[in-house]
């Protein structure tokens, strides 16, 4: 699917553009705050191919998507420019009970996910501007450090206009306007004034002498006051002056309320919570590891890391360091571990596929498809994962590893950033949470039918579908076998319909292990009627105990799996009915299964699939009929 029809499902799943108050994304997720997130279809976005899972974190509903993320936003937002950002013509969100800090944590989390690409080019280069130094490979007095310098230096000197600029978007007021404020606070005479040691006043009124440069707090608590004062000199000026006087008022009231009041106040808030989360990290030491260490998982799945990046900011820009970015690294490499562990146990050779290609993503930093596509949805992988993270954490803090900037990547890519003095303990951390995680998933193990993968590695295209302890039945047809004792096919087959619906090509089957034909060749049915009957006279040679599948032989040779639903093995058994058992011999229309169609389809696509498993044996398949059909209807043939 293109990242455009990706981007118009997705709109239309969250409830179109009527229920998006804004969006934005971060390096893996589309970030929507939504006026009623009880429109969401989530059962329709996670059949996305693109989508990769949903969360919710306060209000926020987040739209997990992985790499690809920042296509499918610039597709969502050059459709529809609107939702990029608030929007006034927009009808306020129903309030929700909500905890006051959670809301505060979510809105910082809003302000800093946009600008993180700036933030995290910077401290990348000046990781790697370290990284040479040390090395002898530049030196720090050459005109060309200089001038990488400050472009890694710039973007931290002058983050109070970036913020500026985004609180302006996420508070709904003119981002210019408060780029304006940024910059009376950071131009170079106010610099040298409140710099002086002299005392300073304002129409009498004391200054109190605080540096901007750098700083976090001060400029998000200004201009999310500054939108409310526009907001309320825009209502009383008149239209034809509003250009002039609207911005004009709104400074002349924010610039001095900023340097009198707010830029103390944010001052004194910032350090009070950086020296809070910096007692916890220094005093905590093994202990404050081994918890934060095992929680990073969660604390990234609900995006609350991204409130702590000002702190982060403001721990590099006041001390030099900071401690909390080390376990960042190490979560990524306890999940990186752990999906490795899956690769090790798994059977099925997609899973292997899946877990080795998403563990070495999440060793690169971007951990969304191990600890969604792997570790969550096995569930122990995941307890694993926590487990070497805690392990890493614990020896981390207990020895004081620091990061020295922010990256912005917590994988190999961002190691950079944590080149110093405890550059050796951040890297043992890492490499026992990757070592711990991916032994304890191991030895956990995985139940690969929670993924349909170990059943339907039985019956993957070349492998002998036949039962190890089949039972035997004396009226079963004879087929050939060759020299490694499989059966092989004797003639050209036909198979008729199992179910009555409409019939579809299986490439439109929303799952790439049928759509693909990565299981063999075959025709897709989306049923209108709850029963499944055999499409061949022959054997049953596999009933899942699930219920949700069957495997059928005809008596020439022909391998038949019928999968009833996408990821309906969740049920386990819940609305399915079998009327056949392993080994029974069945005509072509005998009943198999019945379902309640209506409840499974509640929550899953009910579209069936039926493939030939041993295609290879085949010179073509082909479906013979598509569109409206009737059970017992000719709908497949197969040609040696």
């Amino acid at each position: 699917m293109k990242h455009q029809e990706t981007a118009q499902e997705i709109i239309k799943a969250v409830g179109g553009t009527n229920n998006i108050n804004s969006v934005y994304h971060c390096v893996t997720r589309l970030r929507f705050d939504l006026k009623n997130n009880d429109k969401v279809d989530n059962n329709s976005l996670k059949k996305l191919d693109k989508v990769m899972g949903t969360n919710i974190s306060g209000d926020q509903f987040q739209v997990i998507i992985g790499n690809d993320v920042s296509k499918v936003f610039d597709a969502m937002v050059k459709e529809h420019p609107a939702i990029q950002q608030s929007s006034e013509n927009k009808e306020p969100k129903a309030e929700k009970n909500k905890n006051v800090i959670l809301k505060i944590f979510e809105t910082i989390a809003g302000v800093f996910a946009p600008m993180l690409p700036a933030i995290t080019a910077a401290g990348m280069l000046k990781g790697l501007l370290a990284l040479f130094v040390s090395l002898g490979w530049m030196s720090a007095g050459t005109d060309t450090y200089r001038i990488l310098s400050a472009i890694g230096d710039g973007v931290f000197h002058y983050l109070p206009l970036l913020i500026a600029v985004s609180a302006a978007r996420k508070f709904g007021s003119n981002p210019f306007v408060a780029i304006a404020l940024g910059t009376a606070l950071m131009y170079p005479d106010m610099s040298t004034l409140l710099s002086s040691g002299e005392s300073v006043a304002f129409i009498g009124i004391p200054v109190t002498a605080v540096s901007y440069a750098s700083s976090v707090i001060p400029i998000l608590l200004a201009v999310w006051l500054m939108s409310y004062v526009e907001k309320w000199v825009d209502r009383v000026i008149p239209a034809a002056l509003k250009l002039l006087l609207v911005p004009l008022i709104t400074l002349l009231v924010m610039v001095p309320v900023t340097l009198i009041a707010i830029g103390p106040l944010g001052t004194f808030v910032g350090n009070g919570l950086s020296g809070g989360i910096n007692w916890l990290l220094n005093e905590g030491g093994l202990i404050a590891g081994i918890v934060l260490g095992g929680a990073m998982a969660l604390i990234i799945m609900t995006g609350m890391h991204y409130a702590l990046v000002p702190i982060i900011l403001s721990n590099i820009a006041t001390l030099g360091f900071d401690k909390f970015l080390p376990l960042t690294y190490i979560s990524n490499m306890g999940q990186a571990g752990a999906t490795l562990g899956v690769f090790f146990r798994a059977k099925d050779k997609k899973l292997k596929t899946v877990a080795l290609s998403t563990s070495f993503t999440a060793l690169m930093g971007v951990t969304e498809p191990a600890m969604y596509g792997v570790n969550m949805k096995y569930k122990k992988p995941f307890a694993a994962a926590m487990i070497g993270s805690a392990v890493g954490g614990g020896f981390a803090l207990a020895f004081g590893a620091k990061a020295y900037v922010l990256a912005g990547n917590g994988g190999l890519p961002g190691l950079p950033s944590l080149i110093g003095q405890t550059f050796w303990y951040s890297l043992i951390g890492m490499i026992l949470a990757f070592v711990v995680g991916a032994i304890m998933s191991t030895v956990f193990g995985i139940k690969e039918e929670e993924g349909d993968a170990e059943a339907l590695a039985q019956f993957s295209p070349g492998a002998s579908s036949a039962p190890s302890a089949a039972p035997s039945n004396e009226n079963a047809a004879t087929v050939n076998v060759d020299d490694m004792g499989t059966p092989t096919p004797t003639s050209d087959a036909v198979a008729v319909a199992p179910m009555t619906g409409k019939a579809i090509p299986l490439k439109e089957v929303n799952d790439p292990t049928f759509g693909d034909e990565l299981m063999g060749k075959g025709v897709a049915f989306v049923p209108t009627v709850g029963e499944l009957v055999s499409p061949v006279t022959g054997t049953v040679m596999n009933v899942f105990k699930t219920k949700h599948a069957i495997v059928v032989r005809s008596d020439n040779g022909m391998e038949l799996l019928i999968h009833v639903g996408i990821n309906t093995v969740k049920l386990r058994g819940q609305y399915f009915e079998s009327h056949v058992a392993t080994g029974t011999r069945v005509q072509a229309g005998d009943k198999l299964l019945s379902f309640e169609l209506d409840q499974i389809a509640k929550e899953y696509d009910i579209t069936t699939a039926m493939v030939v498993t041993n295609t290879a044996d085949y010179e073509e398949i082909q479906p013979v009929k598509l569109g409206e059909i009737t059970m017992g209807e000719e709908v497949l043939k197969a040609r040696i």
